[in-house]
């Protein structure tokens, strides 16, 4: 039998997203694992062939319809290699050899990359970038992630670590500290926990009413979601708050579309769930900032794929390298 399935794969610190895919990037049934991060992570990969075996049966289907395993995991990967340079979150050593082991495990070829390059050949396969050869894809959730895509290959990196928006630094003094040992990335202003903590600061600065207040005094706390909700009610401090968050976003973009001059940059997360509220004044700033050029030529959308662009992106790792049609 011709084997036109692959795995892609998704792996998160807590949750491990899985999909069986078509050669022609379609999902045929997907599936989540808890990540089992205890013991050094040993149990991790051996959890997933032991679930990739487990669905197969499901749907009674036999191993040998799989092309490969494709696999986005949260850190700078060497794809050549198939190792991890460091997974703080999943407690494996430095340089662990993924492809090799999951190989051993399952018998079958495996290809790995950083999680949001993989979201991002996801996007531009099958998603928003679909068409364009030339895309940066910008994450906005917990974190900022990102994925630069040129004449359709991802920028790797000397180290894998090519597309990291999230630590571009936007505030070069007295910024929040932010997990990767620096201050003022970008990441600490236009992740959803950036977002929460910029409204948290703002209402005890704030005099006046504000609908945010009123939600953080019955909930004690506040979310990215609550302050764009908050915007779409007319609430002024939400609207400052939403303002500064794509200044600074809009400051980054602009300079990453002067040096790759994108076609397309997409705006996925969980923050992008924001639609228009947070495009329309985005691409105002973009387009401000931004070489006249980049600016006319490059287009911001937002991503379509949700929370399947990262299994699709990693089977494209398969499609685009392993018995290429």
């Amino acid at each position: 039998m011709e084997k036109q399935w692959i795995v892609g794969v998704d792996l998160g610190g807590t949750t491990t997203k899985l999909a069986f895919i078509h050669k022609n990037g379609d999902i045929i049934h997907k599936w989540e694992i808890d990540t089992d991060n205890t013991d050094a992570g040993k149990n991790i990969l051996k959890n997933i062939s032991e679930s990739i075996v487990t669905q197969l049966g499901r749907l009674n289907v036999g191993k040998e319809i799989l092309k490969g395993i494709g696999m986005g995991a949260p850190g700078a990967v060497n794809l050549e290699e198939g190792i991890i340079y460091e997974a703080v979150n999943l407690g494996w050593e430095n340089n662990y050899p993924i492809s090799r082991t999951l190989t051993q495990l399952t018998g079958l070829p495996v290809v790995i990359d950083n999680d949001a390059n993989c979201a991002a050949q996801g996007e531009m396969w099958k998603g928003a970038g679909q068409g364009a050869k030339d895309i940066v894809c910008v994450t906005l959730g917990t974190g900022v992630g990102g994925g630069i895509i040129t004449n359709g290959k991802i920028v790797q990196g000397i180290k894998g670590a090519a597309g990291e928006i999230g630590h571009i630094t936007v505030i070069p003094e007295n910024g929040a500290p932010c997990n990767c040992g620096k201050t003022g990335c970008l990441e600490t202003i236009a992740s959803a926990t950036g977002i929460s903590r910029l409204a948290t600061e703002a209402i005890h600065a704030y005099e006046n009413d504000s609908l945010l207040k009123d939600i953080y005094s019955e909930n004690g706390k506040l979310s990215a979601k609550d302050v764009f909700d908050c915007v779409e009610e007319g609430d002024i401090l939400a609207n400052e708050i939403v303002n500064r968050v794509v200044f600074y976003l809009g400051i980054a973009l602009a300079n990453v579309g002067n040096v790759f001059n994108p076609e397309k940059i997409i705006i996925g997360g969980g923050v992008s769930r924001a639609g228009k509220t947070l495009l329309d004044p985005l691409i105002r700033y973009f387009q401000k900032f931004a070489f006249s050029t980049v600016a006319q030529s490059t287009r911001i959308d937002l991503a379509t794929l949700g929370n399947d662009a990262g299994v699709i992106g990693a089977a494209w790792l398969i499609q685009g390298n392993v018995g290429k049609k």
